[in-house]
């Protein structure tokens, strides 16, 4: 390893940071292609059964409800895993609390009127 005198160190210094500066950029830019590719990932019928944790029959069945966000291309079914994710998200039960502070807030809303 090279021996750098005392006064080279602000010199030094301010390279590293111009390299963990770079560094930084390329891994956020990496991260966000990364994440774009996982959004827009296709799934098979196979891989939303193991995303959603539900059995290969009854996405079918789901399917045939219209109960589920699906692609379909002749007799093959492809899913977006952010539709599916969405959907997921779609169906949340709202506690106790969140219900009571959107009533207040209605009630509120109509009493300033």
């Amino acid at each position: 390893m090279k021996q750098f005198a005392f006064e080279d160190l602000p010199y030094i210094i301010g390279k590293l940071y111009n390299k963990i500066d770079k560094i930084e950029k390329l891994l956020k830019e990496n991260h966000i292609s990364d994440r774009r590719g996982l959004e827009e990932e296709l799934l098979t019928i196979d891989g939303a059964s193991r995303l959603l944790n539900l059995s290969v029959s009854t996405i079918y069945t789901k399917v045939c409800k219209n109960e589920i966000p699906v692609n379909k291309q002749g007799k093959r079914l492809y899913f977006y895993r952010t539709e599916l994710l969405n959907w997921i998200k779609s169906g949340r039960v709202k506690t106790i609390t969140e219900i009571q502070k959107e009533t207040e807030e209605k009630f509120n809303s109509k009493k300033n009127m």
